[in-house]
């Protein structure tokens, strides 16, 4: 469920600070008992667009956002290696084609969507050289509700099967893999450059390395709220995600940073900053694995 209500004001000492985190499944083990270990903060939960229109409005310290979002702002930076990613089938982020997707010319994006909208974008421009029309899916909207040659939906929602036929559904987690062999980050702990965050940033791995222990306990308490089994919530959990940002994960940033550039669709001078690099070390340049460099150079540039 959404909590839709938005960061209070903070104390006038600024002393206690807003939390931002996506309200998916796919989160929950990162805000495990995160309550309990700063009470002193404010947790608010939405979707993954909404919090990234939060953090750059000022109404959160920090904020589970799209990664697609760090590199639109030089004054965002990473503060903690946990994250939501995948290596491999990822479940609820889906696009589903009526046409092959070489015919497509109109993409019904999520509304919640951000990272999963460029990702998709830069999948049919590359391998199709298709640049569709981009009409918005809104939260409480259906497939149905559209007739976009393609949809994608994201989150819980697209956990669940289709109730139409489709020519093609791409699992984007599993047709990024196949193409670069690499990992795919789609939300990472963001600040602005001058929050002070003090201890926070301990605090959030050690509820990801809390929530990571507690995964069948976390699929049990949910999986009926969403319709699913608790094995089927559970195997979710441990088979489709990942919640630490590694070397792999880092490169499939880069390379996802790259083709996003080539397009157009983030600005050329962005990159990956981390507040603190002894906490999560990163290289100056990494070294892309031959696949995922065949990819950028792919032919066919921004168009």
């Amino acid at each position: 469920m959404i909590d839709h209500t938005r960061a209070p004001a903070r104390d006038g000492d600024g002393s206690r600070p807003r939390i931002g985190a996506v309200s998916y499944l796919n989160s929950k083990p990162l805000i495990e008992g995160l309550r309990e270990l700063a009470p002193g903060a404010d947790l608010i939960l939405d979707v993954p667009s909404r919090l990234a229109d939060d953090l750059a409005q000022g109404r959160l310290d920090v904020g589970l956002i799209p990664s697609v979002e760090l590199f639109g702002d030089p004054n965002y930076e990473v503060v903690s290696d946990a994250c939501v990613a995948t290596r491999g089938p990822v479940r609820s982020v889906k696009l589903y084609f009526r046409v092959h997707p070489g015919s497509v010319r109109r993409l019904a994006l999520d509304e919640g969507s951000r990272t999963s909208a460029v990702l998709s974008r830069i999948m049919l421009a590359e391998r199709y050289g298709v640049f569709p029309e981009l009409p918005g899916l809104p939260l409480a909207a259906a497939i149905g509700d559209t007739d976009a040659d393609a949809i994608l939906l994201i989150g819980d929602r697209a956990i669940q099967p289709p109730t139409e036929s489709f020519h093609t559904i791409w699992d984007l987690g599993q047709e990024w893999l196949d193409w670069t062999g690499l990992p795919f980050v789609f939300a990472m702990w963001v600040t602005r450059r001058d929050s002070l965050l003090h201890d926070i940033p301990e605090l959030l791995a050690a509820a990801r390395d809390l929530g990571v222990s507690r995964l069948d306990d976390i699929a049990a308490r949910e999986a009926s709220l969403l319709g699913l089994s608790t094995a089927d919530a559970a195997s979710y959990l441990k088979d489709n995600l990942q919640f630490r940002l590694g070397p792999a994960e880092q490169s499939g940033l880069q390379l996802f940073h790259e083709l996003a550039v080539r397009l157009q669709l983030v600005p050329p001078q962005s990159k990956l900053r981390i507040r603190d690099s002894r906490r999560l070390p990163i290289s100056p340049r990494m070294h892309l694995p031959a696949s995922a460099q065949s990819a950028v150079s792919l032919p066919g540039g921004a168009r």
